[in-house]
């Protein structure tokens, strides 16, 4: 990987900085799980891992409960999910999630930056075998965790692998389906989840070099800095 995994997870983290942008996709995912699920997180886990990933990321408390507050207006009652496939710059292959008000104008923009970026978009499910979508947990405090006993408790709870990453925290991965069981087993055991979210992880990831994910990051920065996209997927290794 070398610098062209040094690059990219510059670029992303350098994306991901912007709260400006990342603050209103927080509250929007915790509206649309506190108008789903009801506006209670201890009785609903969509919402707690909404809340908990806005926490992650520094978001006041305010925003969080005026986010929660806000799933009883009116105009969320339009909002729907939607995705989007689509080819990028030399062949990268990206997926796209959406929480919009206005589809039409959701995928006009969604199509302008793919084709601005001389790729398009692809009719949805083209992707859908080239990436396994997993339930993946983040553990920021392992101090008293062991990994092998941690591994040995979660796998009735839908445990499929359990890693250390360079920075020493665990990464826990699961299939989609098993994410409750998963969140269930964590908070039974008191472990303290710094973030939660539903994954789609390439099947084949592709090495591209420096040079390419210069073309690559410029089409996912005008994605991800759209209000209506709420997480963007691609086989970059």
């Amino acid at each position: 990987m070398g610098r062209a995994f040094e690059y990219r997870r510059a670029a992303k983290e350098k994306r991901w900085d912007k709260m400006s942008k990342l603050f209103p996709k927080l509250a929007k995912a915790i509206t649309m799980a506190a108008k789903e699920g009801g506006q209670d997180p201890a009785m609903n886990a969509s919402l707690r891992t909404a809340i908990q990933n806005a926490k992650a990321q520094n978001m006041p408390k305010d925003n969080i409960e005026k986010a929660i507050k806000r799933a009883s207006a009116k105009d969320v009652e339009n909002y729907v999910e939607i995705n989007y496939e689509g080819k990028g710059p030399h062949g990268v292959l990206v997926f796209v999630e959406c929480a919009t008000d206005n589809p039409t104008r959701t995928v006009a923009n969604v199509k302008s930056y793919f084709n601005k970026a001389g790729g398009g978009v692809v009719p949805n499910g083209s992707f859908e075998f080239m990436f396994n979508r997993k339930a993946v947990f983040h553990i920021e405090n392992t101090e008293n965790l062991e990994l092998e006993e941690l591994e040995f408790e979660l796998i009735d709870a839908g445990l499929e692998e359990i890693e250390k990453n360079e920075e020493g925290h665990i990464i826990i991965y699961g299939d989609y389906t098993s994410f409750g069981s998963l969140q269930t087993a964590l908070e039974e055991r008191n472990i303290e989840v710094a973030k939660s979210n539903l994954q789609r992880i390439a099947t084949t990831p592709v090495e591209f070099s420096e040079e390419q994910l210069v073309d690559i990051e410029k089409m996912l920065d005008k994605i991800e800095d759209d209000d209506d996209i709420q997480q963007v997927f691609t086989n970059i290794a």
